[in-house]
């Protein structure tokens, strides 16, 4: 069958074509880096947004010229991706999410009660390969994330692993903190916060819309302070290495740092998440203070 289509006119033409998007995919996959493969799942919505708009055009492509070889007629090929799969029910590292989802709930409820409103928690969604969300299709590569739109809280197990391995943040509490981050964001949505700078899009310039990314990012980092502060007063199983722990995580993931290490030029205008020393201070801020107000980084004339 191949020396038939060998032979056939136009075949490497043909083959050329259909290659075309792959190559490109793999040139934009790995153009991305180091910092797109792992940030993604840690700022939510909108970096899942910033995925889906990188690849989508070269699906898009695929699809077409699929259609093309094909005469141009029918419904385009369907590229089938696996199923997502969960873990098993005696995972350990499941049922420690789990915990630290349930103690940001009971963090939260108190807070919001106090404020005479009520907390509705979000739903955890722990998978491996691809599942779908309201915000788009969530793939293991983006790490954990929050999507707004079914109030879900995405997590890969495997981004632990990453997490320890790869970006120098081990530790169980440094775990804690990333799905306290996930659930700072929840309080966002509730809060109308996360809308109020979703509506700004499209309306100020990109470095504004990534200075505002950032203010968002550092105050959830806050608000994972907030929970850090009142699980320990509640419960007391916290001790000065939980926090370092926590605050190294905060380190290894600023933009300064994954900037520098991916290529080796920092640039503070393009930062969506904020420097290692922003983020380690605004988890600290609500760590110390155990207080929303303390967390206001869109006021803040320093970050």
């Amino acid at each position: 069958m191949f020396r038939h289509l060998h032979r056939e006119p136009g075949f490497y033409k043909r083959l050329f074509l259909l290659a075309l998007p792959l190559i490109l995919q793999n040139l934009i996959t790995t153009s991305l880096g180091f910092v797109d493969t792992f940030m993604v799942g840690m700022l939510g919505q909108n970096e899942l947004s910033a995925v889906t708009a990188a690849n989508t055009p070269i699906y898009l492509l695929q699809i077409i010229i699929l259609g093309l070889l094909s005469g141009g007629g029918g419904s385009p090929t369907q590229v089938q991706q696996a199923p997502a799969h969960k873990p098993p029910a005696d995972d350990q590292g499941a049922k420690f999410v789990s915990t630290v989802l349930a103690s940001t709930e009971d963090v939260w409820s108190q807070v919001f009660n106090e404020a005479g409103s009520r907390y509705q928690p979000p739903r955890l969604v722990l998978y491996t390969g691809v599942t779908p969300t309201a915000c788009g299709t969530g793939q293991a590569a983006m790490g954990p994330f929050y999507c707004p739109g079914d109030r879900k809280v995405y997590l890969d197990m495997d981004f632990f692993n990453t997490m320890s391995r790869q970006l120098g943040a081990p530790g169980v509490f440094a775990r804690a903190y990333v799905v306290a981050h996930e659930v700072g964001h929840h309080v966002q949505n509730l809060l109308g916060i996360s809308g109020k700078v979703d509506s700004l899009r499209g309306r100020v310039s990109q470095r504004e819309q990534n200075a505002m990314s950032v203010r968002l990012e550092l105050q959830a980092d806050c608000f994972a302070g907030i929970w850090a502060n009142k699980s320990q007063q509640a419960k007391n199983w916290l001790d000065q290495g939980d926090i370092e722990s926590a605050v190294n995580a905060a380190q290894q993931i600023g933009d300064d740092k994954l900037q520098r290490e991916s290529s080796g030029v920092v640039r503070p205008d393009s930062f969506t998440h904020g420097s290692s020393a922003q983020r380690v201070r605004w988890f600290t801020t609500g760590y110390r203070s155990g207080s929303v107000k303390a967390c206001d980084t869109f006021s803040a004339q320093a970050l």
